[in-house]
């Protein structure tokens, strides 16, 4: 049983890159699907695929993206866990190497990256930030 999904993920994508994987596969979720799309759209992996087996379970193959031999992502961490839920508003949202990374969060009108969050003016929980 996994406690932190996105956690897992996020672990998986980041042993992947250290061992130089082209892809990575990891259960699938709608949650995970949101913040995999926002990852695509940022340019930080090159796509993702969905795969359905019997009995309602999904799984997710991660193209990971590469370039000169250096994984594009060069830090992806968790920022609120279970034990401890992070909220941003609009004002509070933090910036990644100033701009050049993105936040990724979780708000009332889906998961976003920061920058579109700031164009809808809303807040919300701080899933991960990347790098």
């Amino acid at each position: 049983m996994i406690n932190d999904p996105l956690g897992d993920m996020l672990t998986r994508i980041r042993n992947a890159q250290m061992r130089r994987r082209g892809t990575v596969t990891t259960p699938g979720s709608k949650l995970r699907a949101r913040v995999l799309e926002v990852l695509k759209n940022e340019g930080y992996i090159r796509d993702y695929s969905q795969t359905e087996f019997g009995n309602g379970r999904t799984e997710f193959s991660i193209e990971l993206k590469y370039y000169d031999g250096q994984p594009v992502i060069r830090s992806i961490e968790r920022v609120s866990k279970p034990g401890r839920r992070v909220y941003a508003s609009v004002d509070t949202m933090p910036r990644v190497a100033d701009g050049l990374g993105v936040t990724i969060l979780s708000t009332p009108q889906g998961v976003m990256a920061d920058h579109e969050a700031r164009e809808k003016n809303v807040g919300g929980e701080v899933l991960c930030k990347v790098f």
